[in-house]
């Protein structure tokens, strides 16, 4: 069986903090969407961008075909990466791995996803997650075994349950 990986990018988020959609913070250039999503299309063409906040300026950035609006974005990141998987199930149906990363690291790049993929394939973990500043994080690799489990998450429940039960 041949292995496929998709990556998903979480970008609903209204950045209530920061008071603007840090999807379109600029970066070296470019947007810090774009450039995630530049990295993961350098490693998977199976990418879906999740959108909510602000939809229509952050779309109009994007190629259609890449993203998905997810209605109830405000429900926090399990709802949007619960949608977002659905829809990445539903336009790639032949994905055995997900890569699960956000749209705001500025230093993300293409191979710390060839990374996770990688030491996925040596060690044959069902997630492989990133580590810094002592904790477990994204981007985080899923295999389809737990893609039940990410289905069912909802509200603010990220996937960081995930990582500290397996």
């Amino acid at each position: 069986m041949t292995e496929k990986t998709g990556i998903l990018i979480l970008a609903a988020g209204n950045s209530s903090r920061l008071g603007q959609p840090k999807q379109l913070l600029e970066f070296n250039g470019n947007t810090l969407l774009n450039h995630t999503l530049e990295q993961a299309l350098k490693v998977s063409s199976s990418t879906i961008v999740v959108t909510g906040s602000k939809k229509i300026e952050i779309e109009k950035e994007l190629h259609p075909s890449i993203t998905c609006y997810n209605p109830n974005w405000e429900k926090g990141m399990g709802s949007s990466l619960n949608f977002g998987l659905l829809q990445l199930l539903s336009t790639f149906p032949d994905i055995n791995k997900c890569i699960v990363s956000v749209c705001d690291q500025p230093f993300i790049n293409a191979s710390i996803f060839f990374q996770l993929i990688e030491k996925q394939k040596c060690t044959d973990k069902g997630i492989v997650a990133s580590g810094y500043s002592d904790t477990l994080g994204i981007p985080v690799l899923f295999t389809k075994k737990y893609f039940g489990e990410l289905v069912k998450l909802s509200g603010n429940e990220g996937a960081k349950k995930l990582l500290l039960e397996f």
